[in-house]
């Protein structure tokens, strides 16, 4: 599977427990403490709680290549997780998956959304910043894995 040239054709839904084999691959890749099968089936299960996937078609076949995880809690959106396949990134993937979570707050009258991220993940930070997120606080050893701090980042809704 290469999409170096392709032009993706995207389609963007709920996560489900077939989808969980590709989604640990994309977690692995991507994380240095991978969320664990159970993490994600907790997620999956919880009302509060949306799985969203990213899928493409290869010879037949849909594969995920980005998925997001995040919460409504009370009249915020917390952003639990997103990530993109390896060989996806740089696509606009994480991109659109970020105008779905807006799109989702925005129907149900929520206008804020947060997220810890490593202060080392600059690609995310950057990715967050051309969103319109901003620090607005550190979570000392957040990540006991790395003993990374976390950045605390908002962006306001229009």
């Amino acid at each position: 599977m290469s999409a170096e040239n392709d032009v993706l054709e995207v389609t963007i839904d709920r996560m489900n427990m077939e989808d969980l084999p590709q989604i640990l691959e994309i977690e692995k890749e991507s994380f240095p403490a991978p969320w664990s099968p159970g993490m994600f089936i907790n997620e999956m299960n919880n009302p509060a709680a949306q799985c969203i996937c990213a899928r493409v078609n290869f010879d037949k076949k849909s594969v995920v290549v980005a998925y997001t995880i995040f919460r409504f809690v009370v009249d915020v959106v917390h952003l639990h997780n997103l990530a993109v396949k390896n060989q996806f990134r740089r696509q606009h993937l994480a991109f659109n998956l970020l105008d779905v979570i807006e799109e989702i707050a925005k129907k149900v009258g929520i206008n804020a959304i947060t997220l810890e991220v490593r202060p080392s993940n600059t690609a995310a930070i950057e990715l967050y910043r051309q969103r319109g997120f901003v620090v607005k606080g550190r979570r000392p050893n957040y990540y006991p894995e790395t003993k990374e701090d976390a950045l605390i980042m908002w962006a306001y809704l229009k």
